[in-house]
């Protein structure tokens, strides 16, 4: 029976990782350490930085008795439909104009013009058009994803190689076939870096969202935090936004490695 050896290239890029990873980690913990250390001994006063454990104190007492989840679960709702919205508008839109001339022509002299616009600065005119309430939240979030996946879908599609095109119409493809076989597959990198940028985008859009018009969320409970000087609860916010962010790139990660395998051998 046959020893199987892993080439010396791979072992190698195989550490690497792994010391990366591992470098991340500590400067993270540094960065805890560091933090407490001067809360601690009094450098910077606790009203404007709170200590790590007293952050963390807080955020257990607000998961007991259920204030957090009651914040989170208002944002997470707002997120999700959100993002799902703005990315599967995003991708259909990006993907028929790279498909087509006529489209692109018509389309995307529209998204040039209306892309730099602040898109917060848009949710008091999407408040007189939807009302008051959760939709014109849902909307800002949709409109800041949209942009980022139809322009990423469109230069995904556009730089497909068109000799893979070629060759699958030679051997009998259709057009729908070569769209999904060879087209997709294609652009499948650049929509998942869409998706990336429109996750922060959207955390960025919702926390803005919140602090404007609503009386929960993330971003109602920093703002509401910080009225009342109770620093601690505003670094909870904080804190949750930030894992929420770390959280959202992870999981697009992996599944951009299950759907791009290719990618990343």
């Amino acid at each position: 029976m046959t020893e199987q050896r892993v080439p010396v290239e791979d072992r190698t890029r195989f550490l690497e990782r792994k010391e990366f990873k591992t470098a991340r980690v500590l400067s993270l913990i540094g960065l805890v350490f560091l933090w407490e250390l001067l809360a601690r001994i009094g450098w910077v006063p606790r009203l404007f930085l709170p200590a790590p454990s007293a952050v963390v104190g807080e955020a257990v007492e607000m998961v007991a008795s259920g204030e957090l989840f009651r914040y989170l679960g208002s944002s997470l709702l707002r997120l999700a439909l959100g993002f799902a919205i703005g990315a599967l508008a995003g991708i259909v839109v990006g993907m028929a104009v790279g498909f087509s001339s006529l489209a692109e022509a018509v389309v995307m002299p529209v998204i040039a013009a209306t892309f730099p616009i602040p898109k917060i600065a848009l949710l008091p005119l999407l408040i007189l058009w939807l009302g008051i309430g959760e939709p014109p939240k849902v909307a800002v979030i949709a409109l800041g994803v949209f942009f980022p996946m139809a322009i990423n879908s469109f230069t995904g599609v556009r730089n497909a190689d068109p000799l893979l095109a070629r060759a699958a119409v030679s051997f009998g493809a259709g057009r729908w076939s070569v769209i999904r076989k060879v087209m997709l597959p294609s652009a499948l990198p650049m929509i998942f870096a869409g998706l990336k940028l429109g996750a922060g985008t959207a955390l960025l859009l919702l926390v803005a969202a919140e602090m404007i018009g609503a009386e929960s969320g993330i971003g109602f409970l920093i703002l509401h935090a910080q009225n009342i000087m109770e620093t601690t609860k505003l670094m909870v916010g904080i804190v949750v936004l930030s894992l929420l962010g770390v959280f959202s790139h992870w999981f697009l990660t992996w599944l951009e490695r299950v759907a791009v395998p290719w990618k990343h051998t």
